[in-house]
């Protein structure tokens, strides 16, 4: 059974991302962009989000640790030191919401030492709240949902994204001739879609552990399973802006099967 500090965060947690909606809307597709060292989007609400939340959770439970891609002090890596931590993605597919593309999320993951145990992840394109954990289930909205566990057919549908490293292009290519693909912009939602049944699968070459965090605790929830072909990346033991990309995969236990015959490094 939770223990009521868990409980607590968890509902926190809630409160918090749901508090951040309304400016998500107000913003979208109307933000301005600059552009960081690493080439990627930053708009002035990624920023505003990730001090909204963590002012709210902060004020909480000050013994936490919070960390945000886009509020972190250092480039150096920070180790996780407290029994719980906090990783936020303020706007996953920053591009698409800066552009007036839907397929964007706010994802907030809860960890135990540097476990994910509960995510939150707001689906802007369905306004719809996913949230849950290992042995709190998977809510997707108002429904509890599990993930899809069939055998791979020609319906199958699997989110990706096409790698940066040329050398990973054979994996690439097995998973195209075997799966129907969706490339949404957003890893966060790739995943979290595994979680809620809509998509069989996903494999990424590209993202780093704030895009994941949330949706994995999702897609542990709902009875799936997910798999980093590249090293293993929990518990998380620091917090680095600097780290390596990730190479995983993820889906029921059918497809998740597959999807690791197939992706090879």
């Amino acid at each position: 059974m939770a223990n009521e500090a868990l409980l607590k965060r968890i509902e926190a947690a809630k409160r918090a991302v749901v508090a951040q909606t309304a400016l998500l809307h107000a913003e979208f597709g109307r933000a301005e962009s600059r552009w960081k060292s690493d080439g990627t989007r930053v708009t002035a609400i990624d920023v505003a989000i990730s001090e909204n939340i963590f002012r709210e959770l902060g004020a909480q439970f000050s013994g936490d640790q919070f960390f945000s891609e886009e509020l972190a002090e250092t480039d150096a890596a920070i180790p996780v030191t407290s029994t719980y931590s906090w990783v936020l993605d303020p706007i996953d597919g920053t591009n698409n919401f800066a552009l007036g593309i839907p397929h964007c999320a706010i994802s907030l993951a809860l960890c135990e030492r540097g476990e994910p145990v509960y995510g939150v992840v707001y689906d802007l394109s369905r306004r719809v709240l996913m949230h849950g954990g290992p042995g709190f289930g998977m809510h997707d909205g108002d429904r509890v949902v599990s993930v899809l566990n069939v055998a791979p057919h020609r319906e199958s549908i699997v989110g990706f994204h096409r790698p940066f490293d040329p050398a990973l292009l054979p994996s690439a290519n097995a998973v195209l001739t075997q799966f129907k693909i969706r490339g949404l912009g957003s890893a966060t939602l790739h995943l979290a879609y595994v979680a809620a049944g809509l998509f069989d699968g996903c494999v990424d070459f590209n993202v780093k552990i704030w895009d994941l965090a949330a949706a994995i605790a999702l897609v542990r929830a709902s009875g799936g399973e997910v798999t980093f072909i590249n090293g293993a990346q929990l518990p998380m033991r620091s917090f680095d802006l600097k780290m390596g990309r990730i190479v995983y995969i993820a889906g029921g236990p059918i497809v998740a099967a597959r999807l690791r015959e197939l992706v090879k490094i």
